[in-house]
């Protein structure tokens, strides 16, 4: 049996997450404290007909602080029966969390007596941090919309193979923050922009005129190649610790020419080695 347990901050895209799964026939629990996981994932393994071999849990901050803080030795519990089991977190940008309460006009689970919803957040954050230590695969959904979201959900998660490492190259604009949620960040502003050039400034690195001019840059193809035998070297070591994602970013400015070119090649590259290989151009979506 497959147990994938759904966690982060509330209005990070928990609820989300979970109806994704439920929709590719997972079994799906919202809310069910942590303290009950171990008796509820012996019950459904005692149940003679197994109706589902996969299944979703939701956990939050209201579990409480002395569960949480046991959230090691529980899920270590839950291991033990013999149940492949990870964990994914969602964290987003607090400017953002307090934007989405707000056009959506729910109420923070945390936020009563008076505490504001920054503080509230900011508890809901120290109360998961066990979780955040713990997590298989931690996603950052400040730039990230529903649609991408179920998307970014399905290639990572529910395409994986199983047991194998699900790697995934995006490129992001340094101006519109570092992903949060990478392994391995490179910069490679340091690299000819053709930002500069008029007849590119409008193009992406997707585009074959943007791809030339890179390509004859030689501090481009360096760069290239060195990012390329690092991870070469690196990513069979994450491997053999039985991880099961690894995301690699590239930044540049804007995320629209040199990052986007470099993510672009390496995706390729790596690609042609392993399964589950994906892409992803943050600032492009």
């Amino acid at each position: 049996m497959k147990l994938v347990i759904i966690s982060g901050l509330s209005g990070s895209g928990k609820t989300v997450a979970l109806h994704t799964l439920e929709d590719e026939g997972f079994y799906c629990v919202d809310n069910l404290p942590l303290g009950l996981l171990p008796s509820f994932v012996q019950q459904i393994l005692d149940n003679q007909i197994q109706i589902y071999d996969e299944i979703a849990v939701g956990i939050d901050a209201r579990s409480g602080v002395n569960d949480l803080r046991r959230y090691s030795e529980i899920i270590n519990t839950v291991k033990n029966t013999g149940v492949e089991l990870e964990t994914i977190f969602f964290q987003t940008d607090i400017n953002t969390l307090i934007k989405r309460f707000s056009d959506t006009r729910r109420r923070h689970p945390l936020a009563k007596k008076g505490i504001p919803l920054a503080e509230a957040i900011d508890i809901e954050r120290n109360l998961l941090a066990p979780i955040t230590i713990e997590a298989d695969l931690c996603l950052d959904t400040t730039h990230t919309n529903i649609h991408q979201l179920r998307s970014l959900l399905k290639e990572r998660v529910l395409l994986r193979t199983e047991k194998q490492l699900s790697i995934l190259f995006q490129s992001f604009g340094f101006k519109h923050s570092v992903p949060t949620d990478s392994d391995f960040v490179f910069d490679v502003r340091c690299l000819p922009n053709p930002h500069w050039e008029p007849a590119l400034r409008a193009l992406t690195g997707q585009d074959p005129e943007v791809i030339e001019f890179l390509h004859d840059q030689d501090d481009v193809i360096d760069m290239l190649n060195h990012i390329r035998n690092f991870m070469e070297h690196w990513i069979p070591k994450f491997a053999d610790q039985n991880r099961y994602y690894l995301t690699v970013s590239i930044g540049c400015t804007g995320g629209q020419h040199r990052s986007v070119y470099i993510t672009e090649q390496l995706c390729k590259y790596f690609q042609g080695k392993a399964s589950n290989v994906s892409l992803r151009h943050r600032e492009m979506e």
